[in-house]
């Protein structure tokens, strides 16, 4: 699997589809890793080059130097010099969750590199720092449990949550999480930390500011996500909001046909 050797970071990445197609950047959730979207991007790869980056502390992607780079300001200008390198201004981006926040600092502070936006399942932060203080505890727990505790049963634990209700009525459940297990505890709690809910800075203020088209993906499922995304949706000067049937907060793991239709239609 290739990587991206930069100054701070060594980002481990995949490709699917010519390099001369259309590109697609994908950010992966929490936990995942740049295969998160491989069904989907087999799905479309014919019309366009999908690329995919491990974020820090996931897959084979190393952070060359301190926490800080954890950070969400860092890790989007390490992202930014990673399309720089692979010479590609991609015609759509895409991130799930922890990577749909992301993508949505990048689209505010880099819109020139993207030219459509896909968030799933994400939001733009908390809105008080009240919350973000709360949050950022429980962040900490959990990255200390990450580092000291089996990580198996972490992982059961953290999908025993109601957010992913239908994910574990899968049927590829199971294989999920066993690819979950190729993460190092020690990077995804790091990235639990620094680029969690808790840590980043609140964009809802912003979302009025936000040039570029939106796409807003949610599960019917998810209702806490719907709740949120009708919100955006509201304040977004271009976005638009599409909920997908018999899905909850994993969509591209759940329908991976129907989100590929829903990306090849909105770009």
């Amino acid at each position: 699997m290739p990587f991206l050797h930069l100054k701070t970071y060594t980002l481990q990445y995949q490709t699917w589809g010519d390099r001369h197609l259309p590109p697609i950047l994908f950010l992966h959730g929490f936990l995942g890793d740049c295969n998160e979207f491989e069904a989907v991007c087999e799905l479309i790869s014919k019309k366009y080059h999908c690329v995919a980056i491990a974020l820090p502390g996931h897959g084979q992607t190393i952070v060359q130097s301190g926490d800080e780079y954890y950070r969400m300001e860092a890790t989007a200008q390490g992202i930014i010099e990673g399309l720089n390198a692979l010479q590609i201004r991609p015609e759509g981006l895409v991130g799930y969750s922890m990577g749909g926040r992301l993508a949505l600092y990048l689209a505010l502070h880099f819109p020139d590199y993207f030219s459509k936006v896909i968030l799933e399942s994400a939001s733009p932060g908390l809105k008080t720092e009240a919350e973000r203080q709360v949050r950022q505890e429980r962040d900490r727990h959990l990255a200390q449990q990450l580092i000291t505790e089996d990580f198996a049963v972490f992982l059961k634990n953290w999908y025993e949550q109601p957010l992913f209700a239908s994910l574990r009525q899968h049927p590829g459940f199971g294989e999920l999480c066993d690819r979950r297990l190729h993460n190092d505890p020690e990077g995804v709690g790091r990235s639990l930390l620094h680029l969690g809910l808790g840590s980043q800075p609140s964009l809802w203020h912003r979302l009025q500011d936000i040039s570029v088209p939106l796409l807003l993906l949610v599960g019917e499922q998810d209702e806490k996500f719907v709740s949120i995304n009708r919100q955006m949706e509201a304040q977004g000067v271009t976005a638009q909001l599409k909920v997908m049937p018999n899905c909850g907060h994993n969509i591209h793991f759940e329908n991976p046909k129907g989100y590929a239709q829903q990306i090849s239609a909105f770009l």
